[in-house]
């Protein structure tokens, strides 16, 4: 559980408590229901990365997008309903070398629109995976609701498998920069888990008669 669902949660009982002796309980109700929802909200369950040359979920969510960009690059979009866990976890283990917040706006964060113009946290990871230097960006993206984006890592961290790096407050999208390296494993409309579900693989490094070529 991550301290601001205790946070939130013991304000809104201590809020139900006092309606009830003032007035009665079933006043007192939606408090509690909204105490409830906190408390599952900020859920934090632990998460294994599975072995392999593999990238993994940063969030739980829907896949709503793979997009390919040039040079065999593509962006993957997760979008996480309120119902999501909102803990995000790193793709690849390795060396925060970028963070840049960048504000903008706060368009619904299903929209494909949302990937660029709202505002976000921005983390660039360097690491050896399956043998192969590699970067990943990905970017805690605000939604329409979501207003708080949290970043718990700065640049010089070194971060292993799944680690938790933050989180996104009610509601929100993550997209990932993969480089023409990666493989992408999962497709719009596949839920995945954040830290144990595969949504990348890093292909094999060439031979050296392969790069003799």
């Amino acid at each position: 559980m991550v301290i601001y669902g205790y946070t939130y949660a013991a304000a809104l009982v201590a809020g139900g408590a006092v309606v009830t002796y003032l007035a009665s309980w079933p006043w007192a109700l939606p408090l509690y229901i909204l105490a409830a929802f906190c408390l599952n909200f900020f859920r934090d369950p632990e998460r294994h990365a599975p072995p392999g040359p593999v990238a993994v979920s940063p969030a739980d969510g829907k896949v709503v997008a793979v997009v390919a960009r040039e040079g065999g690059a593509h962006r993957l979009s997760i979008f996480l309903n309120v119902f999501n866990v909102h803990v995000n976890r790193t793709p690849i283990p390795g060396k925060v070398i970028c963070a840049k917040y960048k504000k903008g706006n706060f368009l619904a964060a299903n929209k494909e629109a949302a990937s660029d113009a709202n505002e976000q946290n921005i983390l660039t990871v360097e690491g050896t995976v399956g043998g192969r230097r590699t970067q990943v960006v990905f970017k805690q993206i605000a939604g329409l609701i979501a207003r708080r984006i949290i970043c718990y890592k700065r640049v010089g961290d070194v971060l292993d498998p799944a680690e938790r790096i933050g989180l996104i407050k009610f509601g929100s999208r993550v997209d990932v920069l993969f480089g023409p390296e990666w493989n992408i494993a999962v497709k719009p409309g596949d839920h995945v888990a954040a830290g144990s579900s595969v949504i990348a693989r890093i292909a094999e490094p060439l031979t050296s008669e392969e790069q003799a070529l």
